[in-house]
């Protein structure tokens, strides 16, 4: 679809429940495509294709059925000969705009990735002496048919049914999400291939090789369009609260709890000017409230912050949200590694874009001497 240097080309797949190559008709139709890899929300996506009507009147790419609401959708780019999965979805929602001109009427299609599944059905459950990895486990595996592989990290915290039995009253995704949360842990599908995703529930990865640095103000070898920064210094929460001892009564401060955010990216992180009270640990054990307070100093915002956008065909790769990339050239305070939070994708004919957001907590390289 893409004539560009590298020979970037539009991989599209749907589909009823196997997603397969899109009918030539869609292909030739396809105007533009968005795609949202977000770190904090749900990634989604969004299509829009011209129509044209045939000879009894009808606009033949939706009566086809093939991007009706509930097909399963799979996106994808060819970098020359390197396959870059963006998202594996559903349709949720269609909008037709017809046109007085020839040509002009469009066809909308955006959609979720395999996230809105799990969000359909609420559910009254109770997991008596489970910890919350295990009741992940056993929630992600009802939906393997989807080529979803799980990837589970062991949480700390195991509940006794004398004292609290995780009970779950909404949907599967958000009692997963509610389960991350009080872990300080994050869940999100992230797709390994076309019709294969990975369903990961842990701590935010910080590990693993940096992808390909964002290089600004470096001559040929710069490859952003653009890049700016902000430092919100009431972004930082430090975190304080107390569980009462079931035995004495007494009320016992919790200790400062480090946040699972680990290794530090910064060399100088933004010191806490505000503090919260955790009111709810009052009531809870030891090895609850030591979970919880854990979990929210590590929900705490970044305060640092990178936006811009940079140009596919010069940088020769896809920049992965929930990822760490290098940045350079932009001075000792702003250069080194980040956590990129967001990556929208723009895709048409002839041009191909990646808009991005990055986060860290404070500000320095902690690689001086590594060329990132």
């Amino acid at each position: 679809m893409l004539d560009s240097l590298l020979g970037t080309r539009l991989v599209l797949l749907l589909g009823k429940h196997v997603p397969l190559p899109a009918p030539a008709a869609a292909m030739t139709a396809l105007q533009h495509v968005q795609v949202i890899n977000d770190a904090d929300g749900q990634d989604g996506f969004q299509m829009t294709f011209s129509l044209g009507k045939d000879q009894q009147g009808e606009f033949s790419l939706l009566a086809s059925g093939a991007l009706d609401p509930d097909r399963r959708v799979v996106i994808g780019v060819l970098l020359g000969a390197s396959l870059e999965p963006l998202i594996d979805g559903v349709i949720h929602h269609t909008q037709v705009t017809p046109s007085n001109e020839p040509g002009r009427s469009t066809l909308t299609v955006s959609g979720r990735d395999l996230g809105a599944l799990f969000d359909l059905e609420e559910k009254n459950v109770d997991y008596k002496n489970r910890p919350d990895f295990l009741i992940v486990t056993e929630i992600l595996m009802n939906y393997a048919q989807y080529g979803i592989v799980p990837q589970v990290i062991p949480t700390t915290e195991v509940p006794i049914e004398l004292f609290r039995v995780p009970s779950q009253q909404e949907t599967d995704l958000a009692f997963i999400k509610r389960m991350a949360q009080r872990n300080g842990y994050v869940f999100y599908l992230q797709p390994l291939a076309l019709g294969a995703t990975t369903a990961y529930f842990g701590p935010e990865p910080r590990l693993g090789v940096p992808q390909p640095a964002l290089s600004v103000d470096l001559g040929s070898a710069t490859n952003v369009n653009s890049l700016s920064f902000a430092n919100d210094v009431l972004a930082p929460v430090e975190v304080k609260g107390s569980f009462l001892d079931p035995i004495t009564k007494i009320s016992i401060p919790i200790p400062p709890a480090p946040s699972l955010r680990v290794p530090p990216l910064a060399a100088s992180p933004v010191r806490a000017r505000r503090t919260t009270i955790m009111r709810q640990t009052s009531n809870q054990g030891p090895g609850l409230a030591a979970t919880s307070a854990q979990a929210a100093q590590t929900r705490t915002p970044d305060p640092v912050t990178a936006t811009g956008q940079l140009d596919t065909v010069r940088y020769g790769s896809v920049l992965r949200a929930r990822g760490l990339v290098g940045v350079r050239g932009a001075g000792l305070l702003n250069d080194g590694l980040y956590q990129v939070r967001r990556v929208t994708h723009e895709i048409e004919i002839g041009k191909y874009t990646q808009d991005f957001k990055l986060s860290r907590e404070g500000t320095g390289t902690l690689l001086p001497m590594v060329k990132l």
